[in-house]
């Protein structure tokens, strides 16, 4: 799992355990444009890459986050503790005013997003197999014990149908999901079922329950790339099954 330092950052970063880690996100619509960042989130600078450019902003009446990637990459993270049993159900929407053209989720110099949602689950590092856990252990004595062992990473992506998965170049233990391909510029809603997504993408490797949410990240990047892109996010919340 020691690949691209500034993926492994992101992750370890934005799930820095704290006993006041809340189990609900903190919505941006609450906040005044222009204000700091709501209580629970924080932006994350990566190494050796330059950070997005990251703000609360107006739209049509409500207070939501930008983030500009200009040959950039970066997220603002918000760490959880959250059982997927209670709310397996994490609802949000976004936008961007394009794709990243040269973006290739399957190849690493074509890892860049428009826009990307991380949601990390706290897999027991001995429940992993031998390679999986030997890679974790190894990750962990470089980067800290709280790098996660597991995450899904939804993605506005260039060309791919929405519903297409596939392993992140760097790592099979980050699962991307596409969402959303091409048709920039109006706001879209997401539901995703976090039950649903996890044991699609690691049920093979885990069968007992569903880990408990420790984090999410959002945000894009085209260090990569060197493309300019540009997203938008409105709250986030999970909820119970209806």
């Amino acid at each position: 799992m020691i690949a691209r330092p500034a993926t492994l950052a992101a992750l370890l970063l934005a799930t820095v355990p704290s006993l006041a880690s809340p189990a609900d996100i903190a919505p941006f619509s609450g906040a005044r444009p222009g204000a700091v960042l709501p209580a629970g989130w924080r932006p994350l600078t990566l190494p050796r890459i330059p950070p997005t450019e990251v703000a609360l902003v107006d739209d049509t009446g409500t207070t939501v986050l930008r983030s500009r990637a200009q040959a950039a990459g970066g997220t603002v993270a918000h760490a959880l503790d959250a059982s997927p049993d209670a709310k397996p159900i994490l609802a949000w929407r976004w936008k961007v005013d394009r794709v990243v053209e040269r973006a290739d989720l399957a190849r690493k110099e074509g890892d860049d997003f428009a826009a990307r949602v991380y949601v990390f689950f706290d897999v027991p590092v001995e429940s992993l197999g031998v390679g999986a856990r030997v890679k974790a252990l190894l990750a962990r004595a470089v980067w800290g014990e709280t790098l996660p062992t597991a995450a899904l990473c939804y993605v506005w992506d260039n060309r791919h149908a929405p519903g297409t998965s596939a392993w992140n170049p760097y790592t099979d233990r980050v699962r991307t999901v596409v969402l959303r391909s091409s048709s920039p510029g109006a706001w879209a809603r997401e539901s995703r079922d976090l039950e649903a997504d996890f044991r699609a993408a690691f049920g093979s490797q885990w069968t007992g329950p569903v880990p408990r949410v420790t984090g999410i990240a959002i945000g894009n990047d085209t260090d990569q790339t060197g493309e300019t892109v540009t997203a938008w996010f409105g709250d986030f919340s999970l909820e119970a099954r209806r």
